[in-house]
């Protein structure tokens, strides 16, 4: 007959395993839930960012080894995704929303909100449905790359959103006065969230992208609180501070419980328009590297084009033109993004057991 043992042997046993690509292990990072030990049973949950992974798959016989070297009898390891945790009412505040993606970085000026922008643009191109929001309050730039002037509307109490390129689009920046700093604290930075989502009407969509302030703070917190998101997109730049930085972002989510959909490479490298002439201005390939050691899905490489900035300046998001070189990059990370999502859902609706 098996020994019986306590749940907290169990967590301990599971202490000595480390993430891959973390220097944590799989116990500090949350990743084991619902520990039941019963007289020849032991059962748990592993929580993974990228379950399909074959490092989350060691992971998995890791954990299983080391339960069962307890002496407690049968091991199960049941394996979900990793999902964020909200009530009912809060996910109610967006009940037509399929997927909600954020779309972050550790640091400014990687082109964060280019990415999401672009991202946006080429799901909806594929014949999605798709919504905009731009949580970041303090350097608000959505409604310029998409090259919206007029603002929201109010009808029947609740805030109709301006359609740009077929996306509804939300930001503070139509409801503050041109140039004007934005110095809130926590409490109004969550309002705004709470109200972006719950008070727009925001319809049946497949996707909301979420582009979010670059760090890690009250905004990021706010929205993991206020609603279900499917997951997060962290945009780097190939540089090694960069990468640095965003991997902060990374821990942030995990943390939080959210899952890595992947990352994008921006400003990946660049073609000379005249002669074709490739350069690495920043480095490359940093973050697919970066990528592949934390087992986190690459989505894909955006090149420092000139037309990127050209056509953002005047309201054109690149991605509309599919032939270009930019609007390519852009559209094979979307379908990326997509496919990861699909197994990010899939994992949540059917758990795997191993025994």
């Amino acid at each position: 007959m098996a020994n019986r043992i306590h749940p907290r042997d169990v967590m301990k046993a599971l202490a000595g395993i480390e993430a891959p690509g973390q220097d944590r292990d799989i116990v500090a990072l949350g990743w084991i839930k619902d520990v039941e030990v019963g007289d020849k049973t032991v059962r748990l949950t592993l929580a993974l960012p990228n379950p399909s992974h074959p490092a989350g798959r060691a992971t998995v016989e890791r954990a299983r080894q080391a339960v069962e070297a307890l002496g407690g009898g049968e091991v199960q390891v049941r394996v979900t995704a990793q999902h964020g945790s909200t009530t009912t009412a809060q996910s109610n505040l967006i009940p037509g929303v399929k997927n909600t993606v954020a779309v972050a970085s550790g640091k400014g000026g990687v082109g964060k909100s280019t990415v999401a922008v672009n991202l946006a643009v080429s799901l909806e191109l594929s014949g999605a449905k798709v919504g905009l929001m731009d949580t970041d309050v303090y350097g608000p730039s959505v409604p310029i790359l998409m090259g919206s002037r007029n603002g929201p509307t109010v009808v029947e109490g609740k805030i109709s959103p301006p359609v740009e390129h077929g996306i509804k689009l939300i930001s503070i920046a139509y409801f503050l006065p041109e140039h004007e700093a934005v110095i809130w604290r926590g409490p109004m930075l969550h309002k705004t969230i709470h109200q972006f989502l719950g008070d727009v009407e925001w319809g049946a969509l497949d996707y909301l992208i979420i582009d979010m302030p670059p760090g890690t703070g009250d905004i990021q917190l706010s929205l993991c609180q206020t609603v279900p998101l499917t997951g997060a997109v962290i945009v780097s730049t190939p540089q090694d501070m960069a990468l640095t930085v965003a991997s902060k972002a990374i821990a942030m989510f995990q943390k939080l419980s959210v899952p890595i959909l992947g990352v994008v490479e921006n400003m990946s490298y660049y073609s000379c328009p005249h002669c074709g002439a490739r350069e690495d201005i920043f480095g490359h390939g940093g973050a697919r590297a970066a990528a592949e050691k934390m087992h986190f899905p690459f989505l894909g490489e955006i090149p420092l084009d000139v037309n990127i900035r050209g056509e953002s300046d005047r309201g054109r998001p690149v991605a509309r033109d599919q032939a270009s070189t930019p609007g390519k990059a852009f559209a094979e990370a979307a379908r990326a993004l997509v496919k990861q999502i699909g197994i990010v859902r899939e994992a949540a609706a059917a758990p795997i057991v191993i025994e």
